[in-house]
């Protein structure tokens, strides 16, 4: 998949992770192609550290991988009993007592949290193999834009774990309880049509469109008046945990803080 961001001087570029931003539109780059752009520790600080340096002028978030696959899931060396050097290994992770095994797994999350803030609309282009951390990553975005070629799999099961990187709530959210259980319990192959039809992506396009694609739905979404897009997307976000009627509530209370904006009358 060709750069979008090549021509932008790198805001962080560390441990597989590159972040550019073009002023409203940021790109996150998963960039260790030789390694399918395998995940660890490293890496996830890196994610979440990119969250932090976004500028305020930021409202859309590209997040795209270098090379033949968005992400394959966890680096390999992390399942071997000496681990990657200067990690904890995962029987060092079995060792710790239940708050500091816990207090681990947050920090991992972090790098999986700050898509959806109500703040920013974020995409994952998405082509070749999206497996475990890697199927999450693209989950912890709003939007999915795949190619033809994508294969998402949640394989944690299969390897006697479970998903804990975030992607549980936005799966069931997206496909349901049941299609959600039977992907994460066999850990098959969910292709691009499956992934359209069962709400996974936006859309497919070959896999030479996938940057144009993504390059649309940006401008589309920053056509968009910023704070309409906030009001919008945090009610959107709400919705699944109020009833009918406070959902009506809050979509009244938001109208009223749009109208007194637009007619520049304060609360």
């Amino acid at each position: 998949m060709a750069s979008p961001d090549q021509d932008l001087a790198p805001v962080l570029d560390k441990d597989g992770v590159r972040l550019t931003v073009d002023d409203a539109l940021a790109t996150v780059t998963l960039a260790n192609p030789a390694k399918r752009n395998a995940q660890s520790p490293a890496l996830w600080r890196a994610l979440a550290e990119a969250g932090r340096l976004l500028p305020g002028s930021v409202r859309v978030v590209v997040l795209r991988g270098e090379g033949k696959s968005f992400s394959a899931g966890l680096d390999r060396q992390m399942f071997t009993p000496e681990g990657i050097p200067g990690e904890p290994t995962f029987i060092d992770l079995a060792r710790r007592d239940d708050a500091g095994l816990d207090a681990t797994i947050a920090e991992y999350q972090e790098a999986f949290t700050w898509w959806r803030r109500n703040d920013l609309v974020s995409i994952a282009a998405v082509q070749g193999h999206a497996v475990g951390a890697g199927f999450q990553l693209a989950l912890a975005c709003d939007l999915r834009v795949v190619a033809d070629d994508v294969q998402f799999a949640m394989r944690e099961t299969s390897l006697g774990l479970v998903p804990d990187l975030t992607g549980t709530h936005p799966l069931v959210g997206l496909v349901g309880y049941a299609r959600a259980l039977e992907m994460c319990v066999t850990g098959r192959f969910v292709g691009a049509e499956e992934a359209v039809g069962s709400g996974l992506a936006n859309i497919a396009v070959p896999a030479g469109e996938l940057d144009g694609a993504v390059r649309d739905l940006a401008a589309a979404l920053l056509a968009a008046p910023r704070d309409a897009v906030v009001e919008t997307k945090a009610l959107l976000r709400g919705a699944q945990g109020r009833d009918y009627e406070s959902q009506r509530a809050a979509e009244r209370a938001a109208q009223a803080r749009r109208l007194r904006d637009l007619a520049g009358i304060g609360e």
